[in-house]
C-alpha cells in the first residue's frame, strides 16, 4: 500500500507538470482569428482535476498504510497543503475560467509538493501528542484554508506582474523581484537537496543537545552554520563558517538553520543566472504573458479567495487548534511559535478584509497584501517549522 501511495504521488506530480505546460500554451498559442486558444486551458484544467484525484488516491492509500491521517510530519503536511492549493485552484477556476491562474497556481503547487518530498517520507507511528482525532480535524482544515488563501497570492502576483511598470527600476519592481526570488529559493532548496543527496554527503559534529547531553549531529549539506560549541568529527568536511545561536537548542535545529541558509543562497544563484540569461528583470520577462488580462477580474479573484479561505483557516488553525490544545495540554493558548504565527496570519487576513471592505483597498494595494499574506503563510510553514523550535516541531 505504501508503494502504491508513493506511485500515485509521482503520477499526480507529473500530471500537474503537464497541466502547467498546457496553461502556458493557452496564453501563447492563438487561433486563426487572433484570439488566444482556450482549448489548451480546458485540457490543462481537466488534467489538474485528474492530478488532484491521483493525489487524493495517494492521501487515502497512505492513510490506510499508516493507520492515521497522513498529516503528522513536515512531508505529509506540506504535501497535503500542496494538494489543497490545487483544490483551491480547481474551485476558483471553475468560477472564473481564467487560464493565467493555472500558469502561476500550478507551478507554485508543484514547488510546494517538491519541497515536501525533500523531507523524510517514511511512515512512522504517531507520537503520543498526536494520537487524537483532532489531528485530522485541525490540521486538514487549516491546510485547506491556507490552500485557498494561496490562490489569492497567485491572483495578486498576476495583478502586480500585469500592472507594474517595468520600463524602469523602482521600489515596486524591486519588491516584485524579491517575491519571485523567494519562489526560486524554494526551487533552490529542492535542487541542492537532490544534489547533495545524490553524492551521499555527510559531515558529523559532536555537540551538547537540548537535554544537556553529548550527541552527534549529522549534516547532509556542507555546514555553513554549525552547532553551537560543536566539534567537527568528519575530517576535510567543509565549514562551518559560523555557529548557530546558543538559543537554538532543539532537535536538529542547527542543521535546519543550515538548510534554510542553503535555500536562500541557492535561490540567489538561480535568480542571478536567470537575470543574466534573460537580460531583464524576471517581472519584465513574465509581463508579455499578461497581455489583455482583465485586471479587475484578477483583483476580484484575489478577494474572493480570501473571503472563502479565511473562515476555513480560522476554524481549523485557531478554533479547532484551541479545542485540541485544551484537551492535550489543559490550556487553550500557550504562545508556542506555531500558535503565534497562526494568530498573526489570522489578524493579517482580518485586517485585509477590513481594509478591502471599509477602506476600499482595491487593485495594487490589495494585490500587495495578498502577496504579503502568502509570505506569512510560507514563513510559518518553512522558517517556523525548520528553524524555530516549539511544541509543534514534529518534522
Amino acid at each position: 500500500m505504501a508503494q502504491l501511495s508513493s506511485s500515485l504521488l509521482y503520477i499526480a506530480f507529473f500530471i500537474y507538470f503537464i497541466a502547467t505546460i498546457l496553461f502556458v500554451v493557452s496564453l501563447t498559442v492563438k487561433e486563426k482569428d487572433g484570439t488566444k486558444s482556450n482549448r489548451w486551458g480546458k485540457w490543462g484544467y481537466i488534467l489538474s482535476i485528474i492530478g488532484f484525484i491521483s493525489q487524493l488516491g495517494y492521501f487515502i492509500t497512505r492513510w490506510i498504510a499508516a493507520g492515521h491521517a497522513p498529516v503528522s510530519n513536515l512531508f505529509e503536511f506540506t504535501t497535503f497543503f500542496g494538494m489543497m492549493m490545487v483544490f483551491g485552484f480547481i474551485i476558483i477556476y471553475a468560477i472564473y475560467r481564467l487560464n493565467v491562474l493555472g500558469v502561476f497556481a500550478m507551478p507554485v503547487a508543484l514547488l510546494v509538493i517538491a519541497y515536501a518530498s525533500m523531507f523524510p517520507r517514511e511512515i512512522e507511528p504517531l507520537i503520543p501528542a498526536l494520537q487524537s482525532n483532532w489531528l485530522k480535524i485541525h490540521v486538514t482544515t487549516a491546510a485547506l484554508g491556507e490552500g485557498i488563501l494561496a490562490i489569492s497570492f497567485v491572483a495578486g502576483l498576476i495583478y502586480l506582474v500585469a500592472t507594474i511598470d517595468q520600463s524602469k527600476g523602482s521600489k515596486k519592481t524591486g519588491w516584485l523581484e524579491f517575491v519571485l526570488y523567494t519562489l526560486l529559493s524554494t526551487l533552490g532548496f529542492i535542487l541542492v537537496s537532490l544534489g547533495f543527496g545524490a553524492t551521499n554527503y555527510q559531515a558529523s559534529f559532536e555537540w551538547v543537545n537540548e537535554s544537556g547531553n553529548q550527541a552527534e549531529l549529522v549534516y547532509h549539506m556542507p555546514a555553513i552554520a554549525g552547532p553551537h560549541d560543536g566539534v567537527k568529527l568528519t575530517e576535510n568536511a567543509f565549514g562551518p563558517l559560523f555557529e548557530a545561536p546558543a538559543w537554538m537548542e532543539g532537535v536538529d535545529a542547527p542543521k535546519k538553520l543550515n538548510t534554510f541558509i542553503w535555500s536562500l543562497f541557492s535561490g540567489l544563484i538561480l535568480y542571478l543566472l536567470l537575470r543574466l540569461s534573460l537580460r531583464k528583470r524576471l517581472g519584465a520577462a513574465l509581463k508579455p504573458l499578461m497581455k489583455n488580462i482583465n485586471t479587475q477580474l484578477v483583483d476580484e479573484i484575489s478577494y474572493r479567495s480570501i473571503a472563502i479561505g479565511f473562515p476555513v483557516f480560522t476554524l481549523g488553525a485557531l478554533i479547532f487548534a484551541m479545542i485540541w490544545a485544551q484537551a492535550a495540554w489543559t490550556r487553550f493558548w500557550g504562545w508556542d511559535p506555531k500558535e503565534v504565527w497562526a494568530l498573526i496570519t489570522f489578524l493579517f487576513y482580518a485586517a485585509y478584509l477590513h481594509l478591502r471592505l471599509a477602506r476600499d483597498w482595491h487593485g495594487e494595494k490589495s494585490a500587495w497584501l495578498c502577496v504579503l499574506g502568502f509570505v506569512i503563510i510560507m514563513f510559518n510553514l518553512i522558517a517556523v517549522n525548520i528553524v524555530i523550535v516549539g511544541l509543534h516541531s514534529y518534522a
